[in-house]
């Protein structure tokens, strides 16, 4: 028997196991339905006396402790102890540059094929790009929208989002621009393995910061979608007011004004006007579903 506050949870034994009373359903701030519950795993051992559990006076994180020393060769030397032991652990590392050296992929038994399983989805990274106001955000979440009410697993990652946290240290220089790419790829790329759709809203300008993206992927699984919107519309719209501050110069290297915008060439979808006719959010984004199911992103 667990005694936990003036609730018990009982367990059979040996571990089988089943949980068969429950006289208390709220324990701290997590809720235990009071049904019985089934465990499937099997142990080998038994147990055939269950302690009343006792809170410890402090947890072993709370006695860790950590140094960190730079010598004159650029290498950091890590200092990890735990005073409930007594034991040292030493770590070194390069600090010289900016890429990591002395690092080793670890590899987990849970891959993204079992996720997918999961989910009942595949994960990818439909990549939506187009020049300000031509309606990215608004497909990413008509799209999301969609995606969700169908049962399916998302997350959108707004250019300008993005820029309130992660890429927060970034302006709008070249360099940066390429930083504030690849980040947001790099989650992109995470977000996909986790085997979620996700749906990034960027302008990213550039092809060959598009480019390198879709090279960190799997084949198939970056889908770039243009908005291919004339920038007379987008600057009609100019819904942040970004162009009319550009054209007085208030703003420098704004993509469509003073900066160039190129657009992708061998892009999975591009969604354009008919004619006059801008299409709604809700058809550009059924078009991109209709692809996802045709390649079978919307099954495991």
């Amino acid at each position: 028997m667990i005694a936990v506050g003036n609730g018990s949870l009982i367990f059979s034994s040996p571990l089988g196991c089943n949980l068969f009373e429950a006289q208390s359903t709220k324990v701290g701030f997590v809720n235990f339905p009071a049904t019985t519950l089934n465990c499937r795993r099997s142990l080998t051992s038994t147990l055939t006396n269950l302690a009343p559990i006792k809170a410890n006076g402090g947890s072993r994180m709370s006695s860790l402790k950590s140094g960190i020393e730079v010598n004159s060769n650029e290498r950091a030397i890590i200092n990890n102890s735990d005073d409930s032991s007594g034991s040292s652990v030493r770590h070194e590392i390069s600090t010289k540059g900016k890429r990591s050296t002395n690092i080793v992929w670890h590899k987990c038994s849970v891959e993204k094929i079992d996720r997918q399983e999961l989910l009942q989805q595949k994960g990818c990274v439909i990549w939506i790009t187009g020049l300000s106001g031509s309606g990215k955000s608004t497909l990413a979440c008509a799209l999301t929208r969609g995606l969700h009410s169908g049962g399916k697993l998302t997350y959108v990652l707004d250019g300008d989002n993005v820029r309130h946290g992660l890429n927060r240290d970034l302006t709008f220089k070249p360099e940066d621009r390429a930083e504030n790419i690849r980040r947001i790829g790099e989650v992109a790329k995470l977000f996909s393995d986790a085997g979620i759709i996700c749906i990034a809203s960027v302008i990213s300008p550039y092809r060959s910061d598009r480019d390198a993206i879709r090279s960190m992927l799997p084949d198939g699984d970056f889908i770039e979608v243009f908005m291919d919107t004339p920038l007379g519309v987008c600057e009609a719209r100019d819904p942040k007011g970004l162009y009319k501050l550009a054209r007085a110069g208030k703003i420098k290297g704004f993509t469509g004004v003073d900066d160039p915008y190129e657009p992708p060439l061998n892009c999975e979808i591009v969604l354009e006007q008919e004619g006059d006719k801008c299409p709604s959010p809700e058809d550009m984004a059924e078009k991109v579903i209709c692809y996802l199911d045709v390649k079978g992103y919307l099954n495991a």
